[in-house]
């Protein structure tokens, strides 16, 4: 158990430093400009992803409207992935493809930013919505593990953290998250 336990750690150590030797730095600064200027415009944050992608985006959304280190006021931030009821109904009555390009279609807006989380950068309804988004003229910042996918193309700025475990990236993702966080708050 703790040669596993080790491991993971290691492991998670090693990809953070490959991280630190990649243009990641240079990225997250670029996106947290793009955040600031959004939200001092009066223009919002926009979060989806799936899975552990799809509960990263509900923590980072509340970091921004709640507090993340600091007492502040909220900043207007939404996970798209929180309205059962949108995202049934869309995916019903569309496709499960549509489920975030649908509201990036009815509450995104220009000078707002998307960030969008795939480890695999090809999940079909966040590529969808960063299609849209861009065409809306909304900054979109994408987080992926190693490749980036169609997402590394897409977006603005794309981390494709430089690892193939899915775990390993998603540690990545929340630190870069709560890093995009303490930028924000700092103005």
């Amino acid at each position: 158990m703790e040669k596993i336990i080790k491991k993971r750690f290691e492991e998670h150590l090693a990809v953070a430093e490959a991280v630190l030797e990649s243009d990641a730095i240079k990225q997250i600064g670029a996106i947290a400009e793009a955040v600031k200027k959004s939200l001092k415009s009066g223009n919002k944050a926009l979060f989806c992803g799936n899975g552990g992608s799809a509960a990263d985006s509900q923590h980072l959304a509340a970091e921004f409207v709640g507090r993340f280190q600091k007492e502040r006021k909220g900043l207007p931030a939404i996970a798209l992935t929180v309205d059962t009821s949108i995202l049934t109904s869309v995916g019903n009555d569309y496709s499960f493809n549509d489920v975030f390009s649908r509201q990036v279609e009815a509450l995104g807006k220009k000078g707002d930013v998307l960030i969008a989380i795939s480890t695999s950068g090809n999940s079909g309804n966040v590529v969808e919505a960063v299609k849209l988004a861009g065409k809306k003229g909304i900054y979109c910042a994408g987080l992926t593990a190693e490749g980036g996918g169609k997402l590394l193309e897409l977006c603005d700025e794309c981390i494709a953290v430089p690892v193939k475990n899915t775990a390993r990236a998603q540690e990545i993702h929340i630190l870069i998250g709560h890093i995009l966080c303490e930028l924000v708050d700092d103005g």
